[in-house]
């Protein structure tokens, strides 16, 4: 799909998104925070493999952090994002990456062929998903190669919030989490789709590569 038709398929906001946790984890000042987001981001960058002229597509993009970490450690790879949020992928766009496409589109229903990326990607996506099965099935789908993919890690994730006193009323839960996995638990939920190769634990998520089986 080229970058005009997917600009052309942008729609409206869909009146059933469900908003997570909108605190800025990459740009905070919090040191505590900034130590945590470096072993993730560390972990990350570990993970991700991908060859000159690959294409990879990063599933909910958010705001397009990851996409522009990725632009710079991969600048001839081919890269599209995808968010459901119209006002995200606007968003993504101005985040120093305009070569990138930026569409909305749903993981339940990618808009492009099979076997259209060799790489695919979707950091702290699952967990908001209510059909994550659903949504691996369509990475899996669309998928050539590689697939990165990471979750809060359970009960780690909840333990950590209630010791900042935040979410107390939820047990911890960050609102918009509708799923939550401990990493034995997510493992197994990817392995049924993909071909675990590494699995990662940078406090307090679980990040896992793996391959097209």
């Amino acid at each position: 799909m080229t970058a005009a038709v997917e600009r052309d398929s942008i729609r409206t906001e869909p009146a059933d998104l469900v908003a997570g946790n909108v605190y800025d984890k990459y740009h905070t000042a919090n040191p505590i925070a900034r130590h945590l987001m470096s072993g993730f981001l560390g972990a990350f960058d570990r993970l991700l493999q991908l060859d000159e002229g690959e294409r990879l597509l990063e599933v909910g993009c958010g705001e397009g952090y990851l996409m522009r970490r990725i632009s710079d450690s991969f600048p001839s790879a081919h890269r599209a994002g995808c968010d459901l949020s119209f006002e995200i992928v606007a968003g993504a766009s101005r985040q120093g990456c305009p070569q990138v496409p930026f569409l909305q589109a749903s993981v339940y229903q990618l808009p492009w062929p099979d076997q259209s990326w060799d790489v695919v990607v979707a950091c702290e996506v699952l967990e908001h998903l209510d059909e994550p099965e659903q949504a691996l099935r369509e990475m899996n789908r669309v998928c050539r190669r590689g697939c990165l993919v990471s979750v809060p890690r359970e009960p780690l994730w909840s333990l950590a919030n209630l010791g900042r006193l935040r979410y107390l009323g939820r047990l911890g839960n960050t609102p918009g989490h509708v799923q939550r996995w401990s990493s034995a638990r997510f493992t197994e939920l990817v392995g049924r789709y993909f071909r675990v190769e590494q699995v990662l634990q940078p406090f307090p998520w679980t990040m896992i590569w793996s391959t097209k089986k």
